[in-house]
């Protein structure tokens, strides 16, 4: 199967790492919605935070309010003539699976993509994108639902919910899976060369890897100042990757810094391209990034020379995207049909074979998996389970203050590496 190698245009995967070099932190997302609903809406809270003033955790669920006004769509409606409107990441679906399920339902798809997601929400906020469907990240849904932009899911439409993970359907951050319904999921762990660098499980502490000097030049992080300041905060002995323990995260930071002259530390975008190229030698990064990695390997390197460590036992980043449906969606029975198309084994194997980024599929052995994401051995590791969930930690909404100081942390240690 050849992969079309696609130009390093900002695609989901670059967008996560750029976003805080960009100056688009969560805190100005909030700023985004502030005026993104309607004089009769009851206001957005702060990052992450549903009307009731309470921030969402897996160990504080959060259960989003439903309105009168806004109810899901009745059942047994004929679907529309389309055409259906997708607002997505940049190459985030599969080509493919767009055709096929135009072929099969006789409508065209609209795909309108975003390189961020302050772009995508300004626009969602200026009413200058026409949606249906739209893939937000975590921290975001909250906002939209107090904005009353998206409307709750008739699931009677999407019985290929049976087909994912339980887990999934009912998250700590939409308990009862009213208003999002997962896409796809990923790990956050050590990518690396392994005809260069020593495996990172022979570490005492695995991350210490970042800080060999003998990889000095080869080394990077990604450009996203909650998941790497996550990863010092667990490198220096913490247990949680979203402390709001000022102290912690300067110390995190310290730590970050020390990676400037010790190893010539870079923070940006191309972390799966400059790993198959041998440009880099050991980046922090996410799952899915390593899987299509193997597209860019030159001529005649195996794939066996990329690996991509997650302890055994989890406690690292696990986390997933949502879908929600616009409250004005023009063709919403068309956009279930279209969810519940992706949720079609078939379908969903077809995506991850191309995207790297795994579905959260029931009843799929890692054998299989590994065969449709034409996966090697070594990269096994990338693989997510529903324990993985269990076990590992998302990144957490924060309260404006205490992001505001994970993002001056970010930006001491950005300084740093600047000059």
């Amino acid at each position: 199967m050849a992969h079309p190698k696609q130009p390093p245009n900002p695609s989901r995967r670059e967008f996560l790492k750029r976003a805080a070099a960009a100056g688009i932190g969560l805190p100005s997302l909030a700023a985004i919605l502030a005026a993104c609903r309607d004089s009769s809406s009851p206001a957005p809270g702060p990052t992450g935070e549903a009307p009731s003033g309470v921030i969402a955790s897996p160990d504080r669920p959060l259960e989003l309010p439903l309105f009168d006004d806004v109810p899901p769509i009745e059942d047994g409606l004929p679907p529309e003539p389309g055409p259906l409107r997708i607002f997505n990441w940049n190459d985030y679906i599969y080509k493919r699976v767009l055709k096929r399920f135009e072929q099969d339902y006789g409508v065209e798809i609209e795909f309108t993509q975003f390189t961020g997601m302050a772009e995508a929400m300004n626009k969602i906020q200026n009413g200058t994108v026409r949606w249906d469907l739209f893939f937000p990240t975590i921290e975001n849904v909250p906002k939209l639902v107090s904005a009353k932009r998206v409307r709750p899911w008739n699931r009677s439409y999407i019985p290929n919910t049976a087909n994912v993970w339980s887990s999934l359907l009912d998250p700590w951050y939409d308990r009862g899976g009213r208003y999002t319904l997962p896409y796809l999921t990923w790990k956050t762990g050590i990518g690396y060369r392994r005809d260069f660098v020593e495996d990172p499980g022979a570490y005492e502490m695995p991350f210490d890897v970042f800080w060999d000097a003998r990889y000095a030049g080869k080394v990077g992080v990604l450009d996203e100042y909650r998941e790497t300041i996550g990863m010092a905060l667990l490198r220096n002995g913490g247990t949680d990757f979203n402390s709001t323990d000022p102290d912690e995260v300067a110390a995190a930071v310290d730590a970050l810094i020390e990676l400037i002259d010790l190893v010539n530390v870079e923070i940006g975008p191309g972390d799966y391209q400059k790993l198959a190229e041998g440009t880099s030698h050991v980046r922090y990064s996410w799952s899915g990034n390593m899987n299509y990695a193997r597209w860019y390997l030159p001529k005649g390197v195996d794939t066996d020379v990329l690996g991509f460590y997650y302890p055994p036992d989890g406690g690292w980043e696990v986390a997933n995207d949502t879908i929600v449906l616009n409250r004005e969606a023009e063709n919403p029975v068309l956009a279930h049909l279209f969810v519940n198309f992706l949720m079609d084994r078939e379908q969903a194997l077809l995506n991850f074979g191309y995207e790297g980024f795994q579905p959260p599929l029931v009843g799929v052995d890692r054998a299989t998996f590994l065969e449709a994401g034409y996966i090697p051995a070594t990269l096994e590791s990338t693989l997510v389970t529903e324990e993985d969930f269990e076990r590992g930690q998302p990144v957490v909404p924060f309260t404006p203050a205490v992001d505001q100081v994970w993002q001056d942390e970010w930006a001491r240690f950005k300084a740093g590496v600047g000059g």
